[in-house]
């Protein structure tokens, strides 16, 4: 079976509210909290590491949720969603690559914000590019990442972390 390389916003959905990659299996986060509107590349031997690298995008508009109340007067995107959607895109890339079990965030090395999103924003661009990927007993994943809005990077982070666990009773 050939891998998809690129998730519309219909697909990025299903991959939070159905079991799109096998049941019991990792999702993404549904409504509000999905922090991207379509994946444009995965792969799994791109990026600067040959490990794999995602592309993805979040539209920007006004009304998003999060402008209303971060903060009253002074709207900005918090910069931990950013964060949480570079989390969520090294998941995906887990689940994408075959990986079983539930996504959780394990970590991250270092974050450097340069900038803001504004409501005057057009689009987020996500870039992940995998280091290492691990696939025994643990499924795990680590990342560098940017955050850009409107061409310029204003996120940077290194060695985001996240595993895949077929039990998180004990987690």
């Amino acid at each position: 079976m050939t891998q998809k390389n690129s998730f519309s916003k219909e697909e990025l959905i299903l991959a939070g509210t159905t079991d799109y990659f096998g049941e019991g299996n990792s999702k993404l986060p549904a409504d509000n909290m999905l922090m991207m509107d379509r994946i444009i590349t995965i792969n799994d031997d791109g990026g600067e590491y040959g490990k794999g690298e995602i592309i993805a995008e979040l539209d920007i508009s006004p009304d998003l949720w999060f402008f209303d109340c971060h903060f009253k007067g002074d709207p900005v995107m918090p910069g931990c969603l950013g964060l949480d959607a570079m989390w969520q895109l090294v998941g995906f890339y887990l689940a994408w690559s075959g990986g079983p079990g539930h996504g959780r965030a394990l970590g991250v090395g270092e974050v450097k914000f340069t900038g803001q999103i504004l409501p005057t924003a057009k689009k987020v661009t996500y870039t992940i590019t995998l280091k290492r990927v691990i696939k025994r007993k643990l499924f795990m994943g680590i990342a560098d990442g940017t955050v850009s809005v409107d061409g310029r990077v204003i996120y940077t982070a290194t060695d985001l972390k996240v595993g895949l666990f077929t039990d998180t009773s004990k987690f």
